[in-house]
C-alpha cells in the first residue's frame, strides 16, 4: 500500500512538473510575435509602401482580437477542454506566423489577425489552468507565467532587426523565426492534451454583467487597464521610429525596446505583493503615473543617449508596474470569485479595445504632422487620465458594494 501511495504521489509531481514547463513555454509565445514588429516597421513600410497609420494596424489587430475573441475562449474550453484549447491556439498562432511572413500586404494583416486569435485564447485560458491546478500557489505561478511572458517580449525586439539585417533574413524571415518557439511549446504542452477536461458552469448571468457595467468603480478599473495597455502598445509599436527620428540606429533602437521590456519585469513580482498588503492602492497609481510621465517628458527633451535610456527605463518600469496593478485590482476590488470573473472579462475586453486605438492613432498623427512631439504630448495626457482613474480604482471598496470595505482575495 505504501508503494502504491508513493507512486501516485510521484506521478502527481511528475504531472505538475510537466504542466509547469508547459505553462512556461506557452507564456514564452504570448508576446514576441507582437513585440518583434516594432523595430521592423520601417522595413515593412518601405517594402510594402504602406503609411505609418496603416503599419500601426499590425500591432492593433492582435489587440482587437484580444478584445473581440476573448469571450469565445471559455465556450470552446467547455466543449473540448482547456488543455486542447491551448493546443489548438498554439497551432493557430503558428499558422498566423506562416501567413504573415508570406510577403503580401493582405496576408500580412490576415496572418497578424490569426496570430492575435491564438494569443487571445491562450491569454484567457492559461490563468484558469493555473487557478485550477495550483490553487494554493496562484501568486507564485502567476509570477512565473508573467515573467516568462515578459522575458521573450523583451528579447524579441532586440533580436528582430539583427535577424533581418545582419543575418540577411529580411523582415519576413525575422518574423517567422518565432515558429521555432511555437513548435517547442507544442511539444512541451502535448502531454496535457490527454488530461480529462473539466465541465465548468457559467459563473455569471446577464443581469450580473449588467450590474458590473453600472459600477463606476468597475469602469475605473477597466479604464486603468485600457489606458495603461494603450501606453504600452504605443511604445512597443512606435518607440523604434521615435528613436530613428533622433538619429539612433535601427539595431540600437531594437535593444532600447528590449530595455523598455526588461525594465518592467521586476514590477511583475513586486507590485502584486505590495498592493495586497496596502489598505488601498492610490499611492501605487500615483507612483506609476509619475514614472510614465517622467519617462515621456524625458523622451520629449532628451538630446543624448543616456537621458533617452533613463527615460525608456522609467516608462518600462511604469508600464510594467501598471499591468501588474491592473491585474491585481481585478481581485482586490471584488467580494468573490464570481465578481472577479465578471470584472476581468469587462476590463480585458473593453480595455484592449481601447488600447487598440493607440498605435493606429499615433501613426496617423505622425503621418500628418511628421513629428513625434504631438503624439508624445497626447501620451502625457493619457498618462494623466490613467493616473486619475487608477487613483479611483485604488479605493478600498468593492465594485458592486461600494459601502463595504474590500478584503483582498486570491485571484
Amino acid at each position: 500500500m505504501q508503494k502504491v501511495s508513493l507512486l501516485k504521489s510521484e506521478n502527481i509531481t511528475t504531472k505538475n512538473t510537466l504542466l509547469i514547463f508547459g505553462i512556461i513555454f506557452v507564456a514564452f509565445n504570448l508576446r514576441p510575435s507582437i513585440t518583434a514588429v516594432g523595430p521592423l516597421i520601417g522595413a515593412i513600410r518601405t517594402d510594402t509602401g504602406m503609411s505609418n497609420s496603416v503599419a500601426g494596424l499590425i500591432t492593433t489587430l492582435p489587440l482587437l482580437a484580444f478584445a473581440f475573441l476573448s469571450p469565445l475562449a471559455p465556450k470552446l474550453a467547455q466543449k473540448i477542454g482547456k488543455e486542447m484549447t491551448i493546443f489548438l491556439a498554439l497551432i493557430f498562432l503558428g499558422i498566423g506566423l506562416v501567413i504573415r511572413s508570406s510577403g503580401m500586404v493582405f496576408t500580412l494583416f490576415l496572418g497578424t489577425a490569426i496570430v492575435g486569435l491564438g494569443i487571445a485564447f491562450c491569454n484567457v485560458i492559461l490563468p484558469g489552468i493555473v487557478k485550477q491546478s495550483f490553487p494554493g500557489k496562484v501568486g507564485l505561478m502567476t509570477g512565473i507565467y508573467t515573467v516568462s511572458m515578459g522575458t521573450f517580449a523583451g528579447i524579441a525586439p532586440g533580436i528582430s532587426f539583427p535577424l533581418a539585417d545582419t543575418l540577411h533574413m529580411g523582415w519576413r524571415g525575422s518574423l517567422s523565426v518565432w515558429l521555432v518557439l511555437m513548435g517547442l511549446a507544442l511539444i512541451v504542452w502535448f502531454p496535457q492534451v490527454r488530461k480529462r477536461r473539466y465541465k465548468e458552469k457559467t459563473m455569471a448571468n446577464d443581469s450580473k454583467k449588467a450590474s458590473m457595467l453600472s459600477s463606476a468603480l468597475a469602469w475605473q478599473v477597466t479604464l486603468f487597464m485600457g489606458l495603461q495597455s494603450l501606453i504600452y502598445f504605443c511604445f512597443i509599436t512606435w518607440l523604434p521610429e521615435m528613436l530613428y527620428s533622433q538619429g539612433i540606429s535601427a539595431a540600437t533602437a531594437g535593444w532600447m525596446v528590449s530595455i523598455f521590456q526588461f525594465s518592467g519585469i521586476p514590477a511583475n513580482f513586486i507590485i502584486p505583493v505590495i498592493a495586497d498588503r496596502l489598505s488601498n492602492q492610490k499611492a501605487l497609481a500615483i507612483g506609476i503615473g509619475a514614472l510614465c510621465l517622467i519617462g515621456i517628458l524625458g523622451l520629449l527633451v532628451g538630446d543624448n543617449i543616456f537621458l533617452i535610456t533613463m527615460s525608456i527605463m522609467c516608462i518600462g518600469m511604469g508600464t510594467g508596474a501598471a499591468i501588474s496593478l491592473a491585474l491585481t485590482l481585478m481581485g482586490l476590488r471584488v467580494a468573490n470569485a464570481e465578481q472577479a470573473a465578471n470584472l476581468s472579462g469587462m476590463a480585458q475586453s473593453i480595455g484592449y479595445f481601447l488600447a487598440a486605438l493607440g498605435p493606429f492613432f499615433l501613426g496617423f498623427l505622425f503621418d500628418t504632422l511628421h513629428s513625434w512631439t504631438v503624439p508624445l504630448l497626447l501620451l502625457i495626457l493619457v498618462t494623466i487620465i490613467m493616473t486619475v482613474v487608477g487613483y479611483g480604482a485604488g479605493r478600498n471598496q468593492y465594485v458592486l458594494e461600494t459601502s463595504e470595505k474590500a478584503k483582498p482575495i486570491n485571484f
